[in-house]
């Protein structure tokens, strides 16, 4: 990831193969829909504030950091809007342009975001909390039978067109995500994914990340960039002050709580969770949430009270 970001804001001659970065994400649903057991499900209530804190979260972040983009970073009101949403960057990107937003500057303002979040959270949780690695679970190429195998193949080969067909958010890992937790669940199959596949995915999801500043010379971005460090600065803070408060009312896992509300993207929240061992199924269960919540409901609310008050504004 960082070697991949500092050579596209260098200008080198990088290109991103987009079938290949999401067969690998695809992998990585396998992976962690492989994690879902009847265990996690023991503590539900921890579900329930979890996903309240998801909704309560996501809207101050939007609320702050819209603000922020606007008063600050000199961001259109619809560039604002669209850039300050945690989640769904692509889809976010889309639905701005569409109405009327800068799509280069939205784009760039959530990979900045992505990227901002994966240095802070994985350095912090290295550096001032401790933790260790273990490293991504997975078997040797081995230890998976054919038969496991083949299972394990089919959740990412029919999950993903599959879920893109139901036009699901994330399609590619939220469709192998879950035809693997039911496989798991079902006791169709309990292996993982080889652990050299996993790797592989690994280094192609952080070379992903960087790839999406192919083109976005430093020169010509660097106040895009400044700025949307900071706004991921506050959305990252909002999601520690939301699971240190809830992590006290309720009890849960503070680590996993703000894992599952941190702005980064679904698929590297949930690796950090997982090389961490903190609760990935609870961590990438939550991360869904938000992501269809905000893709259904932002749009929405645009519309309803921005775009609709603007047109009443003109109208008066």
């Amino acid at each position: 990831m960082s070697a991949v970001t500092i050579a596209a804001l260098a200008g080198a001659p990088l290109t991103s193969w987009t079938s290949f970065r999401n067969g690998m994400v695809a992998v990585l649903g396998v992976l962690l829909g492989s994690q879902f057991n009847a265990e996690i499900f023991a503590r539900i209530a921890d579900w329930y504030v979890g996903l309240a804190g998801v909704a309560a979260s996501s809207g101050l972040m939007v609320l702050l950091c819209a603000l922020y983009y606007r008063k600050i970073g000199g961001y259109d009101r619809t560039s604002a809007y669209f850039s300050a949403i945690p989640g769904g960057l692509s889809e976010m990107m889309v639905l701005g342009e569409a109405m009327g937003g800068d799509a280069r500057r939205i784009s760039l303002s959530h990979g900045v975001r992505i990227l901002t979040a994966v240095f802070l959270i994985a350095f912090y949780f290295r550096l001032f909390e401790g933790y260790q690695p273990i490293g991504l679970v997975g078997r040797e190429a081995s230890g998976v039978d054919w038969r496991d195998g083949l299972i394990l193949a089919g959740c990412a080969v029919v999950g993903w067109p599959g879920a893109r067909l139901l036009r699901i958010p994330a399609a590619q890992l939220v469709g192998p995500l879950a035809l693997s937790a039911a496989a798991h669940l079902g006791g169709l199959v309990s292996a993982m994914p080889p652990g050299e596949i996993v790797a592989a995915a690994q280094v192609a999801l952080g070379a992903a990340i960087g790839a999406r500043f192919v083109g976005a010379g430093f020169r010509e971005t660097w106040r895009i960039i400044v700025i949307s460090i900071g706004a991921a600065f506050i959305m990252v803070a909002i999601a520690a002050i939301f699971a240190l408060v809830l992590g006290e009312i309720s009890g849960s896992s503070q680590t996993a709580l703000f894992l599952a509300l941190a702005p980064g993207g679904l698929a590297e929240m949930s690796i950090i969770a997982l090389s961490f061992g903190t609760a990935a199924a609870f961590v990438s269960t939550h991360h869904i949430v938000r992501i269809i919540l905000l893709v259904v409901v932002a749009p929405a609310i645009y519309r309803l009270l921005l775009d609709g008050g603007a047109r009443r504004i003109s109208r008066g």
